[in-house]
């Protein structure tokens, strides 16, 4: 993650309001923040083991979940906060600045994986359980553990649950280009985008991982959507405001979803696989989530198509104080996303040590929902109150991709 995207397109039937210019900037994008604290919730639950609240994520009525919803809004708000710094203080600046923040996120990843690998050999020692180990990918870890933090300061070793900030962190490597690009041609940019992505399927690009195989999200694929994120960001999504609008496109989009509802159906209830025709069976499957496929792709693409449609720019429930603390976990993310893998893991501990039960699952979700609501109030609170006459704390730059959204 509940799908936030084509920011600037306001659409209102039966008229179209006209979309801001996004470099124009000024007040903050609230829904941007609101979809992607939606999709810091849904990532945290879809990572514990299957339990009530699971059925109230995106994955299991589609073939999209909240990680689309992540890296659009993150390639998004990128493109929407150094495009502006772009423009006004020039390439070379802009590039120091992406760089500046590549290295945060990289710190913060180096940071979780030690806190993360810290807790789960901790409690597979304390509890006399490898498989602990075993389930969180990090046996290797165990056997070689020099060999294996080298890996992992490289990129290529990582325990389960912790792809998205390698993922981003290649992404946001290469964003200064993208924006240089899209600012000039920006059709050209996403055309390229759209080749480096058929090209991948064709001739199966991937980058290693240790100890075998690939990344898990090929950076190779999933750059189109963060590129197309960042091309709505820079103009595109005014551009497609009246196709939007328009009805025909409208149940497209509800066609597609109760296509995609149906065959999801199937994987729930295997006596319905009697009513998927072998054929469409043998052209859809497998639905491949590492290489983004396109079913996955347009999945997302009419989901947000039609999310913008029920939450426009000026929605009064943005204000509302009962979505003030997922509002608050998106304008965090970096910090939140952090926080939500260890609450994964620590959440598999309680469901395995203490009780699997349904009212536990639902208590243990919740109760991680309601720490990730309280550190986003807590960082909040301390930009706010502590970084008051701080200039800095008041940059947009500071807050453009997985810390929470230009300002």
């Amino acid at each position: 993650m509940t799908t936030e995207t084509i920011n600037p397109a306001d659409v209102k039937m039966p008229t179209l309001k006209a979309a801001a210019v996004p470099l124009a900037g000024g007040e903050r994008e609230l829904r941007l923040d609101l979809f992607r604290g939606m999709a810091l919730w849904l990532i945290f639950i879809d990572h514990l083991p299957p339990n009530i609240l699971t059925w109230f994520t995106i994955r299991n009525y589609g073939f999209s979940d909240a990680t689309e919803i992540f890296i659009f809004i993150s390639g998004y708000t990128a493109a929407f906060v150094y495009g502006r710094t772009m423009e006004a203080r020039g390439f070379v600046v802009a590039s120091a600045r992406i760089f500046k923040r590549v290295w945060q996120i990289y710190v913060a990843h180096v940071f979780l994986f030690t806190i993360y690998l810290a807790e789960i050999s901790y409690i597979a020692t304390r509890f006399e359980n490898p498989l602990y180990a075993e389930e969180m990918g990090i046996l290797d870890f165990l056997k070689q553990p020099d060999v294996t933090i080298v890996q992992a300061l490289l990129l290529k070793f990582r325990p389960v649950n912790m792809d998205v900030l390698p993922l981003y962190i290649v992404l946001m490597i290469f964003l200064p280009l993208i924006i240089w690009l899209l600012r000039r041609k920006a059709d050209l940019a996403l055309g390229l985008a759209v080749l480096i992505y058929a090209l991948t399927w064709e001739f199966d690009w991937a980058l290693p991982a240790y100890p075998n195989g690939t990344w898990f999200f090929n950076p190779f694929a999933w750059q189109l959507l963060f590129v197309f994120g960042a091309w709505c960001a820079l103009g595109g999504a005014r551009r497609m405001a009246r196709m939007i609008a328009s009805p025909v496109t409208l149940w497209l989009c509800i066609a597609y979803l109760v296509f995609a509802f149906c065959v999801t159906l199937t994987w729930h209830v295997p006596r319905l696989n009697v009513f998927m025709p072998r054929w469409l069976e043998s052209w859809m499957y497998p639905i491949n989530k590492t290489d983004l496929d396109v079913l996955r792709f347009v999945h997302f693409l009419a989901l947000a198509a039609i999310t913008i449609r029920i939450v426009p720019k000026d929605w009064p429930g943005l204000r509302s104080p009962w979505l003030r603390p997922v509002i608050r976990c998106g304008q965090h993310s970096l910090e939140i996303f952090c926080l939500g893998v260890f609450l994964a893991f620590a959440g598999h501990f309680v469901l395995a040590e203490v009780s699997g039960g349904a009212w536990m699952h639902f208590l243990v979700s919740l109760a991680g929902i309601v720490i990730m609501s309280a550190a986003a109030w807590l960082f909040s609170w301390y930009k706010t109150e502590i970084g008051k006459g701080d200039k800095r704390a008041k940059s947009g730059d500071a807050d453009a991709d997985l810390a929470g959204g230009g300002s």
